[in-house]
């Protein structure tokens, strides 16, 4: 058995796709099909359900899907260890966060802990969307990952091999331009009818806020009535999108509490249309490089409390002269 078959495997068990695992892991869909065989007949299981449009793990492969995951990031882990030690930077702390937070939380929840630790780490941080992050912690290529949470919306990081940590607090706010340029009642209201839909600028199914978004909404009992027009993992991009005119859209509050002050940007409905969400901190059980460990200790001492993102802000554009 190779250590490549189980990288093939989780990728086509994450992708629930064999065209789509194939591009990730940079090989031909035949070759990576062949693999997945011999990884089968290695196992003496049938590990997917192969299907015409997707595929699924069989019983066994959801089995098998933890074992494998758990092997690939210890392997890692232990390979990142040692270069640290070779290279004498056993201070390196690794972090992977979603494009969001890592403008709006990551840069001051650093700084405060680093003000309790007792040696100056050498941080490296990734930024992408929640689904690459998440593939970057389950393969232990990073030691923590920050992102934004909700119980409703379904996560890779289950509680048996993964430790997380309530951080700080956020939330998506429907978004729109004012109608009018004096006026505070949005040009893209919810709910919308069906004769007249919201033009609506959306997540992509690997961001994280997409999937939180999807969850909440289809168990809520308000109901909207949408027309896509636009769709991003950016969250960047989409607050760029509706502060040009192009629809509306479930934003997180951290990024635009500026222009919400300055009403370049208003709520598109009412404060029900809002959905709380977490910022967690994720980490493997397995244990980590002693100064992983230092700074996990450091994270646990700090509650989440008065970490609110939007107040942060606002309080740092009010001691520059902002408009509150």
């Amino acid at each position: 058995m190779e250590i490549n078959w189980l990288h093939d495997f989780i990728a086509v068990a994450t992708a629930r796709s064999f065209s789509r695992a194939a591009e990730e892991r940079n090989s031909s869909q035949p070759a990576l099909s062949r693999r997945i065989k011999a990884l089968e007949l290695w196992a003496g299981a049938a590990l997917f359900e192969r299907t015409t449009h997707v595929v699924h793990l069989t019983p066994a492969g959801e089995a098998f899907r933890l074992t494998a995951e758990d092997i690939v990031r210890r392997l890692a882990a232990g390979r990142l260890e040692a270069q640290e030690l070779a290279r004498g930077s056993s201070d390196a702390l690794k972090f992977a966060s979603t494009n969001a937070l890592s403008l709006t939380f990551f840069p001051d929840w650093l700084r405060q802990i680093e003000m309790a630790l007792s040696f100056v780490p050498n941080v490296q941080l990734v930024a992408n969307h929640m689904e690459a992050c998440e593939r970057m912690l389950l393969a232990g290529e990073v030691h923590f990952l920050l992102c934004h949470h909700h119980a409703a919306a379904a996560t890779t990081l289950t509680n048996s091999h993964f430790l997380s940590i309530h951080v700080g607090n956020d939330r998506l706010i429907p978004a729109s331009v004012p109608g009018s340029k004096s006026g505070k009642a949005p040009r893209f209201r919810l709910p919308g009818t069906s004769s007249a839909p919201v033009t609506f600028l959306s997540f992509k199914t690997e961001s994280g806020m997409g999937r939180i978004l999807d969850a909440v909404r289809s168990a809520s009992p308000l109901q909207a009535h949408l027309k896509p027009a636009f769709t991003s993992h950016l969250a960047k991009l989409l607050v760029t999108m509706v502060q040009a005119g192009r629809g509306m859209a479930w934003l997180p509050e951290s990024l635009i509490t500026d222009q919400l002050a300055s009403g370049e940007l208003v709520a598109a409905g009412s404060p029900e249309w809002n959905i709380p969400i977490e910022i967690r901190v994720f980490r493997p059980r397995s244990r980590l490089t002693p100064a992983a460990e230092a700074f996990w200790k450091h994270v646990q001492e700090r509650p989440a409390r008065n970490r609110d993102v939007r107040v942060a802000r606002l309080r740092r554009g009010r001691s520059k002269g902002a408009h509150p």
